[in-house]
């Protein structure tokens, strides 16, 4: 498949053989990464990342997998560049263009990546933003196939704000491969209703299914993966926490919860996490409403069950797969 100068912005734009051949790339990539095998394929090229929001994975995974691949690497984080203060993105775009191979955004809007596509003559990848995460989703699916070995036809569940970045990646991936989704929320967390019908047409193409319910034991029925994301998203104003917390609380992944999944089922988060009160986020929310834990407890986060550590090591692989397939002659 030839991947040259695309851009990676959400999945939407992209076919399950593709999705499929990005996620082989990243295996064999991983492979090579833990036997020790040099990759360096892209030596002589340089990426600039560009971060509106602050990330551990994201800006790990891009910076280690560029360096894998012999590039170099320029962060600009939230106060880094011009962008959008005393440079408009299309100036922006055009400027990096000329100087680096590959330009990764991370913010808030999705119209600020896909501007930014629009005028770069270099591919433009999508690290997030308020309405996508699609490298997130290449390193869960990654992990789904570690743990079965299949997909198809598979049961992923989300359990939370159903209308954030994750969830609406979470059910354009499992639509296009043929994973049953779960969307398991009060109805006003749903996603978005237009993509929602979207879903629903690429789900029928690939004998998959996209279910929306406010009832757990429905829901978890069947489930061969439980996933879940924070209560309030990055960007989201503070005074939200109260009322999610009180909306939320039924559907925090317990142990009682994970039992009414399949015998087999994993539980995945995309991080970080609340499942205990070693954060300054986790230690304030203990303080003010008296939980020590929110949209997971600390029992299944540490369960065997949870290979939250494999799907975030996944997270570079997946990047680095996501880099080479669009650079790469």
């Amino acid at each position: 498949m030839n991947f040259y100068g695309r851009d990676f912005l959400k999945l939407l734009d992209y076919t399950e053989d593709e999705i499929l051949y990005l996620i082989d790339l990243a295996i064999d990539f991983k492979i090579k990464k833990h036997n020790g095998k040099k990759h360096d394929y892209l030596r002589g090229k340089n990426v600039v990342l560009l971060f509106e929001k602050d990330s551990t994975r994201t800006r790990c995974a891009f910076e280690v997998g560029a360096k894998d691949l012999g590039m170099g690497v320029t962060y600009l984080g939230p106060t880094g560049s011009q962008m959008g203060k005393k440079e408009s993105i299309k100036d922006t775009a055009r400027v990096l263009a000329r100087m680096y191979d590959g330009i990764e955004y991370r913010g808030f809007e999705q119209s600020v990546v896909e501007e930014l596509a629009k005028y770069s003559s270099v591919p433009v990848w999508n690290g997030l933003t308020n309405e996508f995460h699609p490298t997130q989703m290449l390193a869960d699916i990654m992990t789904m196939y570690e743990n079965f070995g299949d997909i198809k036809g598979r049961k992923l569940v989300f359990l939370g704000d159903a209308r954030n970045n994750v969830a609406n990646s979470l059910m354009v991936i499992c639509s296009k491969l043929g994973i049953n989704f779960c969307c398991c929320a009060p109805s006003e967390l749903f996603p978005d209703s237009e993509l929602v019908k979207e879903c629903r047409r690429f789900a029928k193409e690939h004998d998959s299914e996209i279910l929306l319910t406010e009832n757990v034991e429905e829901g978890l029925e069947n489930a061969s993966v439980v996933y879940t994301d924070v209560w309030v998203s990055m960007g989201e104003d503070d005074s939200l926490w109260e009322k999610r917390i009180k909306m939320l609380t039924p559907y925090r992944v317990t142990k009682e919860l994970m039992n009414l999944a399949n015998k087999d089922a994993i539980f995945l988060h995309c991080l970080p996490s609340f499942h205990d009160t070693n954060t300054k986020i986790g230690k304030e929310i203990h303080d003010k409403f008296n939980i020590t834990e929110m949209e997971v407890t600390d029992e299944v986060f540490e369960s065997s069950q949870s290979k939250v550590m494999d799907e975030a090591e996944n997270r570079l692989h997946t990047i680095k797969a996501v880099m080479y397939a669009t650079m790469h002659k």
